[in-house]
């Protein structure tokens, strides 16, 4: 099974939607960077399971507030999704994997740096897929076989025909 994980998309779903069609996952994870870009690619791809979380920038972007932090099995993997604001991802991951370790997670999710970043740090995988907007092109992997997680990485938009 694969999940598209998607982060600080900032109004680019020319590039969301051409991942979603060149990488056909299963899942689709969006960590905020606004909120509506992952919305629009929900309601365009029905037929693929969607899990997402508002980043900071985007309080003042929803109609009603949503939870901040997602925690929930996905392709039967246990992810702990944040946009990484709230748990001070651009000074460091300590909080962020504190939380994610409590949740019994697989892997930690974040955006918000917009910098890539895929290590498997004390059995848990964390990953934060760059951004896929404002220039970025890049989005995170998650390959799951059987309840855990066979390959986790970063892709940029030209290594897309690697895994295909």
């Amino acid at each position: 099974m694969r999940i598209l994980v998607l982060s600080d998309s900032h109004s680019t779903l020319r590039f969301m939607r051409s991942a979603v069609e060149k990488l056909k996952p299963d899942s689709i994870v969006h960590l905020g960077d606004f909120f509506q870009d992952g919305q629009v690619i929900k309601e365009e791809c029905p037929h693929i399971s969607f899990y997402q979380v508002p980043g900071n920038c985007d309080n003042f972007r929803m109609e009603h507030m949503e939870p901040e932090t997602l925690c929930c099995k996905v392709c039967g993997v246990r992810l702990f999704m944040t946009h990484g604001h709230k748990h001070y991802v651009k000074t460091g991951l300590y909080y962020l994997k504190e939380d994610a370790k409590a949740s019994f997670a697989d892997a930690a999710l974040f955006g918000h740096t917009h910098t890539p970043y895929c290590k498997l740090e004390d059995g848990l995988w964390v990953l934060n897929p760059g951004s896929c907007g404002n220039g970025g092109r890049t989005v995170g992997i998650i390959e799951a076989e059987a309840g855990q997680i066979i390959r986790c990485k970063i892709l940029q938009a030209e290594e897309w025909e690697e895994i295909l």
